[in-house]
């Protein structure tokens, strides 16, 4: 029996080294065994020497061709439709807009929200680089022009003081103390009478008055030299003005209360009413320019401040805080320009993913209504198939195993290689049964494979090299056991053994109890 064993072993030898004739070789196993042992016409025993291969546990199911993307498309806000750029069949890659509505107003909006923000951001840019040294010359030449300019206007208001002066001097001295007695003492009288001694009173007590303001007038101009003496200065300017001409008032109504007599005479009166009245429009006249005088001169050192608090920005440079504030300045103009391309897009029918327009029902010049379908299209080039996988077999699959796929269109001789790509995690009832949808995705891009064609499917979940396997038939179970008869020297015995996965066509992983070498019994029906 042992010679017997050891045929075995140098055919099994060879089948390694031939794998093509495994199948002549075990088929002739089979059939002539009965002749190699024992040697009685009934003996139904066979043989059968244990080998290691390969081991591929499948499942087989059907399925359909599937786009793995596909899309009914329409637009997001209602319009008057503009454009349609794509037709059934085209191919068009992501992103490509397929149709819109007038939105002439979105795109100039979003035009003047990019000119903002280019603007912001020169704006941030010039304030991280500074003041440019050109910029620098011609601020403090701002600066130097308004300081003459200032200089100018100081010269015009103490010009327009002293003017003030003079025609208060003159309208006093030149025109009221002519009829007037002792004027510069502290008792002047009036050299004839008036009817009203009430306006002489006051006439006498404003000479008493201005004769004190234009002494001191006087010596405050003769000592001005500052800016802050000028100030001083125009106050007391405006306030010796005021009193000279509330003397010239008062001085006015004694005349026109005066009549011509022994005391003065027709043609003096009326020559003293004259004076008068040139003097109150002399001293108007320059209280006016004193005026003009002092808003030119406060606006030239408001300019000159200006210029000078610009040119102290300028040499500092920009602070933290500004350049923050730009840095926000940008910010929202970026976000202005998101929200305008985001309701510009909402004009708009743009294609998610590149593919194939299968229903284009959008049509230039009619009005359409947000959320309603007008296309749709499939990717292009990327299928997938669509298969219901049952109950008893999904705990062999997964994500990632590999298939081999046919299709009726093109019958078994042709085959393509797929892949398990998802499978989902509930079940679908079809049929009465719990089903299990899962997708493959083809491994290759092929011009052959169409939308809704018909797949069979072959799924390697399981594949193994150098395993020990046997006709499931072989294994017989006893109290829970599992029992494989083999050839031990000139006898049969029952060898116990631990079995794994099935194979689609019947084969049982033995993961223990059996070598390689060792001799199954295979017992055959009898006749």
């Amino acid at each position: 029996m042992s010679k017997i064993k050891q045929v075995f072993t140098n055919i099994f030898n060879r089948m390694k080294q031939r794998p093509l004739l495994h199948g002549i070789i075990i088929g002739a196993l089979l059939v002539g065994a009965s002749f190699v042992f024992g040697g009685k016409k009934d003996d139904n025993s066979n043989l059968l020497v244990v080998k290691r291969g390969e081991f591929i546990k499948q499942v087989s199911v059907s399925g359909k061709v599937v786009a793995a993307q596909n899309v009914e498309l329409g637009f997001d806000q209602s319009g008057r439709v503009q454009a349609v750029y794509a037709n059934v069949g085209k191919t068009v890659g992501a992103g490509a807009v397929l149709a819109s509505v007038e939105n002439g107003d979105l795109r100039a909006d979003l035009l003047q929200k990019q000119a903002s923000l280019e603007t912001a951001k020169a704006n941030l840019e010039s304030l991280r680089k500074g003041t440019r040294s050109e910029q620098l010359a011609v601020t403090k030449s701002n600066v130097t022009s308004a300081t003459l300019s200032l200089s100018q206007a100081n010269e015009a208001l103490l010009n327009a003081i002293k003017d003030g002066y003079t025609k208060s001097d003159d309208a006093v001295r030149g025109k009221v103390d002519l009829f007037i007695s002792n004027p510069k003492s502290s008792n002047p009288q009036l050299q004839f009478t008036s009817s009203d001694s009430q306006v002489v009173i006051r006439l006498l007590e404003e000479r008493i008055k201005v004769e004190n303001a234009l002494q001191n007038w006087q010596v405050d101009i003769s000592n001005s030299s500052s800016n802050n003496e000028l100030t001083q200065l125009i106050v007391k300017s405006q306030n010796s003005l005021n009193l000279v001409s509330s003397l010239l008032d008062f001085g006015s109504q004694a005349l026109n209360l005066t009549t011509a007599g022994s005391a003065i005479s027709e043609t003096n009166l009326n020559t003293h009413k004259s004076n008068i009245l040139t003097a109150r429009t002399n001293v108007n006249s320059v209280n006016q320019a004193l005026t003009s005088a002092i808003t030119a001169q406060k606006s030239a050192a408001s300019s000159l401040l200006t210029a000078q608090n610009n040119l102290r920005l300028e040499e500092a440079g920009a602070t933290s805080e500004d350049i923050e504030a730009e840095v926000a300045k940008v910010k929202a103009a970026e976000a202005g320009i998101l929200n305008a391309e985001a309701r510009l897009r909402k004009s708009l029918v743009i294609a998610p993913f590149s593919g194939v327009i299968t229903k284009m029902d959008a049509k230039v010049g009619e009005v359409a209504s947000p959320g309603t379908s007008k296309i749709s299209m499939i990717s292009a080039d990327s299928f997938q198939i669509e298969s219901y996988v049952p109950e008893v077999e999904i705990a062999y699959l997964k994500v990632g195993n590999e298939s081999e796929v046919t299709l009726d269109a093109y019958g078994e001789a042709v085959d393509f290689k797929a892949v398990v790509i998802s499978i989902d995690p509930a079940e679908t009832i079809r049929d009465g049964v719990s089903m299990y949808k899962t997708k493959l995705q083809f491994s290759a891009a092929d011009e052959r494979i169409k939308s809704g064609m018909t797949a069979n499917v072959t799924i390697t979940t399981e594949k193994k090299e150098g395993v020990i396997s046997v006709p499931q038939g072989l294994v017989t179970e006893k109290n829970g056991k599992s029992f494989i008869s083999v050839l031990e020297g000139n006898e049969a015995v029952e060898r116990e053994v631990q079995t794994g996965l099935i194979s689609s066509s019947g084969q049982i992983e033995i993961t223990s109890g059996l070598e390689e070498g060792d001799i199954v019994i295979v017992t055959l029906p009898t006749n």
